[in-house]
Parts: structure tokens; C-alpha cells; sequence
């Protein structure tokens, strides 16, 4: 690919058991991690990631951090402490580090595929038409915030044909609480020229049943928002493994 350097396994930084530095540059990687690097490898060009269990396909992400030793162990600590593949991607540094066996590389690692699969998930909503995109926003939500430790409020901003022109982070708070405040949501909203919103929060605890502060928050938002002709579509809460639409429960 043009303007991009091919890079080896080899070529990276090489780290021993613990993550320090591998002074012997001569040393053989044991046969049986070489040949079982292999064998995964194969698997995953020849069928794709559909059949692999989650702690194979995170061995094949370890593999570019840990050159030479076993990541099985540590991949299985990784899905023990964190519960699955998108958990342990998404989850933060300073738990991360807390993991024996995690150091600087894993965790570049693990948070480049992190960054990865929100590009992606977002280059498939952004400039598209909500309405014939809607299950890929969800899926874009729950990438991005399902599993986050603190609550995260974010706008999607949308023109007259309902398509997605903006998606913003407007605040971060507590593992309960996030600060919003409508008159700033609808500051945005205008500098934007956006006609609609979709408000969209997460519940780090996993259930998204709105609290009373979400309901009167998202009431104030949409009136305020029509006084200046801007349509509040819904209000999304983004739980672990589901979601609660405000517009199909009848809170909007």
C-alpha cells in the first residue's frame, strides 16, 4: 500500500515474560509457540474470525506485543477479568494494567484495535441516512460506549433528510451521572445548521432503564430544542448488551 511501511512480527520491539526487553536478539522462539502461531494464523485467513473463540482471536492480537512466550494464559486472565473480546479491547488503561503479564506493548496493542473498530463502525453510519442505517448506529454505539466505566452523553446531529453529519462527545461524568445541559446541545445543534438530534448515554451498570434525571433532562432538551425548530428524534441509553429507545418506550 502506498506510503505505508511493511512491518515484520520481528521488526517490533521484542519483549520477554514480563514485558521487559529481550536483549538476546539471536534467541529462538520455542517451536511449539512457533508452530501454534502458525496453526492460528492459518485458521483465521483460511475461515475468517466467525469460528474463532474470543481468546484466540485476542492471541492473535498478543501475538505482535509478546513475540516469545505462550499468550494463552494471559489472553484467558484478559476474558476472566474483563468478560469477553470487545470488554477486554475496550477496556482502560489503568484496569489493563492492573493484569499480570500487561505492559505498554499489549495495551498499544489492544487499544489500536479499539480505535479500529470505532473508525469503522463509524465510517458506516456517518453521512448516511439514519433511518436505512439504524442498526448499524447501534452496533456503533455499543462499540464506543458499552462498555465504559463512566457514563459518556453523545450527540448525533442530522439535516433535513435525516442523514448523520456529526457525532460528538458532549460530556463524560461519573459511574452515574453525566452533566448535560440543554442550552448547549442546542448552541451546537445551530452551529452545526443540524435539524434533528438523537441523543444518545450509556449506564456503565448495564441496565438502561432510564432514571427520573434522564427523563426530565430529555424533556427539557426537546423543548428547547423546538423552540428553535430543532426535532429531538429519541434518546438512546446504551447498557451492556442491550439498548432502551426513549421514542419506542413512549418517554418521547
Amino acid at each position: 500500500m502506498s506510503g505505508y511501511s511493511h512491518f515484520s512480527e520481528a521488526a517490533l520491539p521484542l519483549f520477554g515474560g514480563d514485558e521487559t526487553p529481550v536483549t538476546d536478539m539471536g534467541s529462538a522462539q520455542p517451536s511449539y509457540i512457533r508452530d501454534h502461531r502458525a496453526r492460528l494464523r492459518a485458521r483465521f485467513m483460511q475461515g475468517g474470525a466467525g469460528p474463532m473463540p474470543d481468546y484466540e482471536l485476542l492471541e492473535l492480537v498478543l501475538f505482535r506485543a509478546i513475540p516469545r512466550r505462550d499468550v494463552k494464559p494471559l489472553a484467558r486472565a484478559l476474558l476472566d477479568q474483563f468478560g469477553d473480546f470487545n470488554g477486554v479491547v475496550s477496556a482502560p488503561t489503568s484496569r489493563l494494567e492492573k493484569v499480570n503479564g500487561v505492559g505498554e506493548a499489549v495495551i498499544v496493542e489492544l487499544k489500536v484495535i479499539e480505535a479500529a473498530s470505532q473508525r469503522l463502525s463509524r465510517a458506516r453510519v456517518l453521512q448516511r441516512q439514519v433511518i436505512s442505517s439504524w442498526d448499524a448506529l447501534l452496533d456503533y454505539c455499543h462499540t464506543t460506549m458499552a462498555h465504559r466505566d463512566t457514563e459518556q452523553f453523545r450527540l448525533f446531529f442530522l439535516d433535513t433528510k435525516n442523514t448523520l453529519i456529526a457525532d460528538e462527545a458532549q460530556a463524560t461524568g461519573t459511574v452515574d451521572h453525566v452533566p448535560v445541559y440543554p442550552r448547549e446541545v442546542v448552541k451546537r445543534a445551530l452551529e452545526l445548521n443540524a435539524s434533528a438530534l438523537i441523543l444518545v448515554h450509556n449506564h456503565p451498570s448495564g441496565d438502561p432503564t432510564p432514571s427520573e434525571a434522564d427523563i426530565v433532562m430529555t424533556q427539557k432538551i426537546k423543548n428547547a430544542a423546538e423552540v428553535m425548530g430543532i426535532t429531538l428524534h429519541d434518546h438512546l441509553i446504551i447498557g451492556k448488551s442491550c439498548e432502551l429507545s426513549f421514542r419506542s418506550e413512549g418517554y418521547l
